[in-house]
């Protein structure tokens, strides 16, 4: 008996020639700092908070930041679980769903205001 689900993926797969990566390791570092061993449920959640603070240096919200992970076509990877006590993960952001270049640059970042799309369900903004 199967316990899983079983799908096919899309015949046509999404390219996109360039990717923001962020990459996140097995420690807690936007927490209390802890070591994880060899957690990457962890590394992701780093490599996800790393985004989303990448994402508020440009000017979007956290709420925007979260919304956008959740629907963009992000690609992430298990980089590595054999360099013991981490493991690493990477989530990358195709830069052509933006409609502005997001890529650092040597003089630093350009605050956009993108406006107050996504509101907190508890009416904070």
């Amino acid at each position: 008996e199967l316990m899983n689900p079983i799908f096919l993926p899309s015949p046509v797969d999404p390219k996109y020639a360039q990717q923001v990566v962020f990459e996140g390791i097995g420690v807690d570092v936007h927490g209390d700092g802890k070591q994880y061993n060899m957690d990457a449920t962890v590394a992701y959640k780093q490599a996800a908070l790393n985004a989303i603070t990448y994402l508020g240096k440009i000017g979007y919200t956290r709420e925007q930041a979260y919304l956008l992970l959740s629907a963009a076509p992000i690609e992430s990877h298990v980089g590595a679980v054999v360099d013991s006590p981490n493991a690493c993960v990477t989530l990358g952001i195709p830069t052509a769903i933006f409609d502005r270049d997001i890529l650092p640059k040597p003089e630093g970042f350009t605050k956009h205001d993108f406006g107050q799309c996504a509101i907190r369900s508890d009416g904070v903004i």
